[in-house]
């Protein structure tokens, strides 16, 4: 009986012989420059991001220097891997112009595909019987998967270095330009709105994020879900450009830009942020709001009453995910001066300002009653109650104060207002 005729296999002499021959030949010319040109335009057909003519070139680039090592190597016995410079510039490109990391693996990935077609059409142009053009193929995709393998693990490396350094730079940009902004220097608004990505010849509204208690995880992941939550609130109020800043591990800076004034008018009015970003705040975040205002002295005041709210947030006992500067306004001016603040809350409040529950219920109502412009009727809407037991509690507050209200009720309508947003701790 006659032998089998010997198996060729990826390693054997034929398949080394004819594989240094192709490479030979592919190499000569302008033969390469082709097979750079067809990789590359079957990736840009796929990866739209790498079509102007720099980033072309860098893929060209990219794509030769890849080319040359895979075919000096594919006869070695071992499989060396050494990336060329053109592969991670190019890597370096792609995270400096802004793209996601999906744009390089994608690149990868379709370039891939378009070597594999290659291969099978320059393997079909043999005149090789078919277990020696089987034998070649499979070790063309055996070098070639590795390649590409080891290609985008080193090169995402790179890829998020330098992601990273350029968002850091970015941000130091971002940062001392807002900073600047904040002291009042002196800027050229339009250089400084570029710097940003944010027009300052706008109205803005200023608003500061937090978390409870501190964290919420890493600095990274609590920053990106403050992030998240700002972008929902700008969606909320409707502006389509929010600039936000971290200040801090688990706080960040936040600005939305209006181009309609009369937008930002409406959301000057007490209570209608409320309405405008219910459902955009989640637990752990709480944020704290300025007043909307034009220009760059708009984008630094609103800034500060946003600081000012959530610092009168923090010495209250208010859990609230969300403070206007607006309705805390009164209770900062006279914060500001702690024992004066005391003074004026047990010399307009006397008997009132008791740490028990019917004086609560007292000063409840008499806050109720001022805001509800001294309507009986108002005021039990606002409580709950009905409008006789409001006269009753009405009285009762007059006897304890000594006097009508009407003689003080503009320091008693500040007492009040000390009181609810900073609590207990307010009395005396």
């Amino acid at each position: 009986m006659a032998a089998a005729p010997e198996r060729v296999g990826p390693d054997s002499e034929v398949v080394r012989d004819w594989l240094a021959e192709y490479a030979y030949e592919t190499m000569r010319g302008d033969t390469l420059e082709r097979v750079v040109e067809r990789l590359d335009s079957a990736i840009v057909a796929k990866v739209p991001e790498l079509a102007d003519r720099d980033m072309r070139r860098d893929l060209a680039a990219s794509t030769r220097s890849h080319a040359r090592t895979m075919l000096g190597s594919l006869t070695s016995d071992g499989f060396e891997f050494a990336l060329a410079e053109e592969a991670h510039a190019l890597a370096r490109t792609i995270a400096r112009r802004g793209f996601e990391l999906r744009v390089l693996l994608r690149t990868y990935h379709v370039g891939m595909d378009a070597v594999l077609d290659y291969m099978t059409d320059a393997v079909d142009q043999l005149d090789a019987p078919p277990e020696i053009e089987r034998a070649i193929m499979l070790r063309l995709f055996d070098r070639a998967t590795k390649w590409v393998s080891m290609s985008v693990e080193r090169l995402t490396d790179t890829y998020m270095e330098e992601r990273e350094r350029v968002l850091r730079a970015a941000l130091n940009r971002r940062t001392e330009t807002v900073r600047a902004i904040l002291a009042g220097d002196d800027l050229d608004v339009d250089q400084a709105s570029a710097r940003l990505g944010y027009r300052l010849t706008r109205h803005h509204l200023a608003f500061v994020l937090w978390a409870d208690g501190g964290d919420g995880g890493g600095d990274g992941e609590m920053i990106g879900l403050l992030d998240r939550v700002a972008a929902r609130i700008g969606a909320a109020l409707g502006s389509a450009n929010v600039l936000t800043l971290p200040s801090g591990a688990s706080g960040s800076w936040a600005w939305a830009g209006f181009d309609d004034p009369a937008r930002a008018a409406e959301l000057a009015v007490p209570g209608s942020l409320d309405k405008a970003v219910q459902g955009a705040i989640d637990a752990p975040v709480r944020v704290a709001f300025g007043v909307p205002a034009p220009h760059v002295a708009g984008f630094r005041d609103s800034h500060r009453e946003a600081v000012a709210a959530r610092q009168v947030v923090e010495r209250g006992p208010g859990r609230a995910r969300l403070t206007a500067y607006r309705s805390v306004e009164i209770a900062y001016l006279a914060g500001a001066d702690d024992a004066a603040m005391h003074r004026l809350i047990a010399r307009e409040l006397r008997a009132l300002a008791g740490r028990d529950a019917n004086s609560a219920r007292l000063r409840e109502t008499l806050h109720a009653y001022l805001l509800a412009h001294r309507s009986p009727e108002g005021t039990a809407k606002l409580l709950g109650v009905h409008k006789n037991t409001v006269r009753y509690r009405i009285q009762r507050i007059e006897e304890l104060l000594g006097h009508p209200i009407e003689q003080r009720s503009l320091p008693l309508e500040i007492a009040l207002a000390c009181v609810a947003a900073y609590g207990l701790d307010a009395l005396p």
